[in-house]
């Protein structure tokens, strides 16, 4: 019985040996790959009416898919044009979408739904981009288009949640007042396209629609117009709208805290060297209510006292500036003395401190040489510095070759301003004074100045 037992046991080892050896031959352990993800969106199948239907009568549109579909965020996706009063009732189930139709349609018109990136299939969710359905209640299909762009007029560039507003038979108050009879989306370079519209003539808006009445409503709005009404017949062109904000937003700043800091301190600029081309900069906590700016005194080296240097407080009461003509590398001291300077609780400074200020070297700069082609003085061309949202330096255009040999190290965005009021800076448009912006154009490519370095760039206008 004990041998019988062990031979079993040997048995069963020799077996799975040989099973071991065949698997590892054989196969690859691992896990299923599932196939190729699906990546193909959803095909439509029918429309009941058809697709393009002519004289069309009833109020239910049925949309067959070759694969089960959803909705998603319909309100938001989907644009019936003409725009209705009341949206319609969207609603999906398998491989169907339904649309029901709530307001009265008009006679003898195209309508369009078009429903953006709302239909998707359930599994993978590949959206079925800018599907349309288009039908008519008359005996044909309107086939024109109107192409535009909307550029923000401040800065040259894009926003594409602006919406594009068609009026026809309208008057200028329109706008203002009631809703447009077709609207377009703008995709991700500002540009927008009004498909399947009669012929005739309409007014032509774009508006960052805050509020969502679709009206230009508040002059804080970014908003912007044409001048005069279009023929859908005689337009071939693109056509270029100007956006710009009338009145900037009042931003409301919070009531200041009283400090519990009730001492008088300063603070000095970040920057060890001072910049050879503007003021020194002190910042004090408190508004000063009293500030001796008549015997403050700037001294050199020697500390004799630079008579040509001047003082002056900001409206705040916060910020002194000490204007000097800096020479380069050159050392200066400043003298803050505790009693000229008080806040309204007559609290002054601690002590009477020496700030001692040394000027940039000219080799802290780099030298700028930008030079323009087709320049065109009339047009009041001005060249601007942007970094970030902050113009940094401004300079008319006079011509075809501009140069600065103390320019402040960075990278800069460069815009051009076409400042038609010569003021130097950029104006706003006025829609009830059918007056357009300023146009400023943003230069595709950003200028990298290094200092002890020739910067230098052909730009063509």
């Amino acid at each position: 019985m004990k041998f019988s037992f062990i031979t079993y046991l040997i048995g069963l080892v020799t077996i799975s040996a040989v099973i071991s050896t065949i698997g590892t031959g054989c196969a690859q352990i691992g896990m299923p790959t599932g196939g190729t993800k699906d990546t193909i969106p959803p095909t439509l199948v029918s429309a009941n009416p058809t697709n393009k239907a002519i004289n069309f009568t009833g109020n239910k549109i049925t949309l067959t898919f070759n694969e089960y579909v959803e909705v998603q965020e319909a309100q938001a996706n989907v644009l019936v044009s003409p725009l209705p009063k009341k949206n319609p009732e969207i609603n999906y189930k398998l491989k169907t979408v339904t649309v029901k139709l709530k307001d009265t349609l008009q006679p003898n018109t195209t309508y369009s739904i078009n429903f953006g990136n709302a239909i998707k299939d359930i599994n993978e969710g590949n959206p079925l981009s800018n599907f349309t359905y288009v039908f008519s209640t008359g005996a044909t299909i309107d086939s024109l288009t109107l192409m535009g762009k909307v550029i923000l007029a401040e800065t040259g560039k894009t926003d594409s949640t602006f919406i594009a507003m068609l009026y026809r038979n309208a008057n200028d108050s329109s706008v203002q007042k009631t809703k447009p009879d077709y609207i377009a989306k703008l995709n991700g370079n500002g540009s927008f396209t009004f498909v399947n519209l009669p012929a005739g003539n309409f007014k032509l808006y774009a508006l960052k629609d805050g509020d969502g009445g679709k009206t230009y409503n508040s002059k804080i709005e970014p908003f912007a117009f044409l001048n005069t009404d279009i023929s859908t017949e005689a337009v071939n062109d693109t056509i270029l709208l100007n956006a710009f904000v009338q009145e900037k937003e009042d931003k409301k700043t919070a009531t200041p805290t009283k400090s519990a800091d009730k001492k008088l301190r300063y603070t000095l600029p970040q920057d060890a060297t001072q910049d050879l081309l503007t003021p020194y900069i002190i910042q004090f906590n408190k508004p000063l209510k009293k500030a001796e700016l008549n015997k403050l005194l700037l001294l050199d080296t020697n500390y004799k006292a630079i008579t040509t240097a001047t003082f002056s407080l900001d409206s705040t009461s916060k910020v002194l500036s000490i204007i000097n003509k800096w020479k380069e590398a050159e050392q200066y001291k400043f003298i803050l003395n505790k009693d000229d300077f008080a806040d309204s609780a007559n609290v002054s400074l601690a002590k009477t401190d020496t700030i001692k200020i040394t000027a940039k070297k000219e080799s802290d700069y780099g030298n700028v040489v930008l030079r323009f082609k087709n320049i065109d003085v009339a047009k009041n061309q001005v060249l601007q510095f942007v970094v970030g949202d902050e113009i940094k330096q401004s300079f008319a255009i006079t011509a075809a070759e501009w140069s600065n040999k103390l320019f402040t190290p960075g990278e800069y965005e460069l815009r051009i301003l076409y400042d038609i009021n010569k003021n130097g800076k950029w104006d706003t448009g006025n829609y009830n004074k059918k007056q357009q912006p300023e146009k400023v154009i943003t230069l595709p490519q950003k200028l990298s100045i290094k200092a002890n370095w020739d910067n230098e760039r052909d730009i063509e206008l």
